[in-house]
């Protein structure tokens, strides 16, 4: 029998996060797709060799690290870049999330965290989703402090993403992160009925 695969979504500051270190402290496993698209971008060659042919050599350090401050200045600004990196980046990620999937065959539960689960199509390789959220003054007081950006900054980067409200009605679960307790008292609730189904 196969995992149930168990999606991770939320906007900027919602808590993903939060939630998810509270999932491994638990003991189960979870797939960061920012991670691994970060791990990526530095190790795979296909990637590099796109990344580099899209955006050119300087894209990468002399050490061979991804720029990531270019490559943002660069694709946040313009739809189409933007949407050309994910075309590079995504397929791969999925590859590697399918294999890393494989590693953990005999798991009951597996989760994929990603901001873009519904966006990127990652919400096709799940059974379940969970939402987590938080009033939008809470997860923009959030960023600010932990990025050091304004509230303009990620107000902008809010505008961005998919609504919460169209999140929101995709889930299969919704748990509120505006405070730690919650979110820690919710989960439980979550995971029994997870594990009913």
């Amino acid at each position: 029998m196969k995992p149930l695969i168990i999606g991770i979504t939320g906007g900027i500051g919602g808590g993903k996060s939060t939630f998810s270190e509270f999932l491994r402290e638990k003991g189960y496993v979870v797939y960061d797709t920012d991670r691994e698209a970060k791990r990526l971008q530095n190790e795979h060659p296909e990637i590099c060799r796109q990344l580099m042919a899209e955006f050119g050599n300087e894209i990468y350090d002399e050490s061979g690290q991804l720029d990531r401050k270019r490559l943002a200045n660069l694709v946040f600004k313009n739809p189409q870049l933007l949407s050309k990196l994910n075309e590079i980046v995504h397929p791969i990620v999925e590859q590697d999330f399918l294999e890393w999937q494989k590693k953990y065959a005999r798991k009951k539960n597996l989760f994929i965290e990603s901001a873009i689960l519904f966006e990127s199509g990652f919400d096709k390789l799940t059974d379940k989703i969970i939402v987590v959220t938080a009033p939008e003054n809470v997860r923009i007081q959030r960023v600010v402090e932990r990025d050091g950006v304004t509230h303009e900054q990620v107000r902008a980067r809010i505008a961005n993403q998919m609504s919460e409200a169209e999140k929101i009605k995709r889930a299969d679960f919704v748990l509120n992160s505006d405070g730690k307790r919650v979110l820690s008292e919710n989960l439980d609730k979550v995971l029994f009925e997870i594990e009913k189904s």
